[in-house]
């Protein structure tokens, strides 16, 4: 038996309520940000990612559960040749809500669902500086490593000069 979601339905019984969620999801990825209840936003923000998710992996069994969503076509082929490429690199996060006060007629919490962009100058930079530290912790071994191997070879090397030096004289005695 199916578990339901907590709190109350949008509006009436399950099958309204998904419809409806998978209607707002479509118009989110025909037009990258739309305008809505926030009761609602916060209801669409997981299908949303769900969705994305799937169209990240790319291939037919993900697409055909897209499909059983979305039954627009031209919005699946968006949703897996624009908008999941956009996002292949992050893990998750692709929309982002954004609250705008209450509607005019019902005083209703409104708010804005759209996607995020792939990667924002702060996220970009955070990802340059902890790429920036693990070279540098890495040229740190690689030094460390090549000062270990020059002081074996310098602890070496007297012996052999110790040797070398004994060569020549035992050369001349046999003269």
């Amino acid at each position: 038996m199916p578990k339901p979601t907590k709190g109350a339905r949008l509006g009436g019984s399950a099958a309204h309520e998904r419809h409806m969620l998978a209607n707002l999801a479509r118009s989110l990825f025909e037009h990258g940000r739309i305008t809505t209840t926030e009761a609602k936003a916060r209801r669409l923000r997981p299908v949303a990612e769900r969705l994305i998710t799937k169209a990240k992996k790319g291939d037919i069994h993900n697409r055909r559960q897209v499909l059983q969503t979305i039954t627009d076509k031209s919005i699946v082929h968006t949703l897996f040749t624009e908008i999941a490429p956009r996002y292949e690199n992050r893990p998750g996060g692709y929309t982002r809500i954004t609250k705008i006060g209450n509607r005019r007629g019902d005083n209703a919490p409104m708010a804005v669902i759209e996607l995020v962009e792939a990667l924002t100058v702060q996220q970009t930079a955070v990802g340059e500086a902890e790429a920036a530290t693990k070279r540098s912790a890495k040229d740190a071994e690689a030094a460390k490593a090549e000062e270990t191997a020059e002081e074996t070879k310098a602890e070496e090397t007297p012996a052999e000069d110790a040797k070398a030096e004994e060569t020549p004289a035992e050369e001349s005695k046999d003269a």
